[in-house]
């Protein structure tokens, strides 16, 4: 998978199981994903969002709202995450997926459907 990240995290072994087991993102990329965004955003607009592939490591959302990877930032509940926007290839209006690493990050129930604002820059 292409990534903006130079050290991507690896990918969870074969005998994972739990959340914590597929989630191979280090200490110093959540410390990154929690950081306040530094320079300017633009807010690309709204989304539904479920639980993409555990197996598909980082901290990303593909989504409909870019066509190109780009870094970005998600908020849900008063919860923002620093992330790489990937395109879905999805049509216009139609839902996302977030990492399980993002989903942790922002305390998001694994199993939901949660409504995130995503914003492009940061």
């Amino acid at each position: 998978m292409q990534t903006l990240d130079p050290t991507p995290a690896p990918e969870p072994p074969k005998s994972a199981r739990t959340a914590a087991e597929f989630d191979t993102t280090s200490q110093e990329d959540r410390e990154a994903a929690l950081a306040k965004p530094v320079n300017a955003e633009a807010e690309l607009g709204t989304t539904l969002a479920t639980l993409g592939s555990p197996a598909d490591p980082g901290i990303w959302l593909k989504t409909p709202l870019v066509d190109k990877l780009v870094m970005g930032r998600v908020l849900y509940k008063g919860a923002s995450v620093n992330l790489e926007l990937r395109p879905s290839g999805g049509a216009e209006g139609s839902g996302s997926q977030i990492s399980l690493a993002a989903m942790r990050l922002l305390d998001a129930p694994l199993t939901g459907i949660i409504e995130l604002t995503v914003f492009s820059g940061g």
